[in-house]
């Protein structure tokens, strides 16, 4: 019980401002001198009552009831009032229970130890940082390591160092300063447990490449829902990730890994080019080829169906006149038969061969001197 609370700004008797000596410290004015006041009063009325000191002057009410009404004012602003900042919310406790919130202002209270106030920052970004140690001042990631809140093992049983920050601030007071002893801590030991959880669920490439942001929202979403379940009344921010890497004890490794990766994905780029560039060239000559076929095909089926036309209309002239039909083919045989050959004539009835002068050659002929001669 805060029986030692004097003023309702904060918790004195725990030494760090809360009921589990942990919370925000009290920040209201300071107590009277009870004595003091009172000491003063007695010498001002004495100044203003008759008989004072053996003189004789008069009695003034007006200036007794101002003095009264100053003296009523001062102990009631100081022991029935209390101020909450703008960036502040009020707890108000009555004998040790909480009893209500208040806003910003002026409130009223009961005098302690009846009633005791605090006042936590509500509106100020708190920063836990896990892995490194660093001042507030810092927001980068440089810092003295913490190896043993910074290791963690991926999914594929690798370790990989994380240094982390967590941004929060307190959303409901009265929970914040009594469901949780230490909320500092509290968020600290849940922000590690909860990246720990989500690392060990990924590889450590995806954890070093493209999955920092889905870290950090996942990482955000789950110590909500954790510090919800504790009731602590804070609420997180934001997560931000500020290094992330293999431990120092492997880090030339793997940059040789990654080197050699690198070297595989190039290798293989320059055959997807050379894939690319040859692939299409053969799949025209390809397309070429089967056209060109095709093409043949074609050619072939339309001459066939052209002898097979041709040789039903000589049938059917055959039909119709079978002797000159016979001839006629007897005659293109033999015209096409003889058409390459020496001819030589017999004339059975005359004198036996009859000369044959073969004129379309001799059209084309150059003219002899034999020739010439006789023209």
């Amino acid at each position: 019980m805060p029986w030692s609370n004097q003023t309702g700004g904060g918790w004195k008797g725990g030494g760090n401002g809360g009921p589990w000596g942990q919370g925000p410290r009290g920040n209201g004015p300071n107590p009277p001198d009870l004595e003091e006041l009172l000491r003063r009063s007695q010498d001002k009325l004495k100044q203003v009552l008759p008989g004072r000191g053996g003189s004789g002057s008069g009695f003034n009410p007006v200036l007794f009831v101002a003095i009264l009404a100053v003296v009523v004012a001062f102990l009631g602003y100081n022991f029935f009032t209390f101020r909450v900042e703008p960036d502040e919310q009020g707890v108000v406790l009555r004998f040790g229970q909480y009893q209500r919130s208040a806003p910003p202002g002026l409130n009223f209270r009961l005098p302690y130890p009846i009633e005791a106030v605090y006042t936590p920052q509500v509106t100020r970004v708190n920063r836990t940082t896990v892995g490194t140690i660093q001042d507030d001042r810092n927001t980068g990631a440089n810092g003295r390591d913490v190896p043993q809140e910074s290791l963690m093992l991926t999914g594929d049983e690798n370790i990989v160092d994380v240094d982390f920050s967590v941004f929060w601030v307190i959303n409901d007071a009265s929970k914040y300063l009594f469901n949780v002893q230490n909320p500092e801590g509290t968020v600290k030991a849940t922000a590690e447990s909860v990246m720990r959880e989500i690392i060990g669920r990924s590889d450590i490439q995806r954890v070093l490449t493209e999955e920092r942001l889905g870290i950090q929202a996942s990482a955000q979403e789950l110590m909500q829902n954790k510090l919800n379940q504790y009731g602590a009344g804070i609420l997180v921010t934001q997560v931000q990730l500020l290094n992330v890497g293999p431990p120092a004890e492997v880090i030339d490794s793997f940059r040789d890994v990654q080197a050699a990766e690198q070297d595989q994905d190039r290798v293989q780029n320059e055959a997807k080019t050379y894939a690319n560039r040859i692939i299409p060239g053969a799949r025209g000559q390809a397309s070429q080829i089967e056209e060109a076929a095709n093409a043949y095909r074609d050619q072939i089926i339309a001459e066939a169906k052209g002898q097979a036309d041709r040789f039903v209309k000589v049938y059917e002239s055959y039909k119709a006149a079978p002797a000159v039909t016979r001839e006629r083919i007897y005659l293109d045989t033999l015209s096409g038969v003889f058409a390459d050959m020496d001819k030589i004539i017999v004339d059975e009835k005359g004198s036996g061969v009859v000369p044959y002068m073969p004129l379309p050659a001799l059209q084309g002929a150059p003219p002899t001197a034999k020739q010439g001669g006789s023209q």
